[in-house]
């Protein structure tokens, strides 16, 4: 039961976070460092 338990608290968090996570970008689309990042930084690597 208890395992039941925390199992389930476990992936509620992931699907939890995962939507904030898809709300947070899709309200922010534009200014983040992500979605910039291409007219700051030549090259295609990641280069920190």
């Amino acid at each position: 039961m208890l395992a039941a338990v925390f199992g389930a608290g476990f992936a509620w968090e992931i699907g939890f976070n995962a939507t904030m996570n898809n709300i947070w970008d899709s309200n922010n689309r534009g200014r983040q460092w992500k979605d910039i990042r291409h007219k700051y930084v030549e090259g295609g690597e990641d280069e920190e």
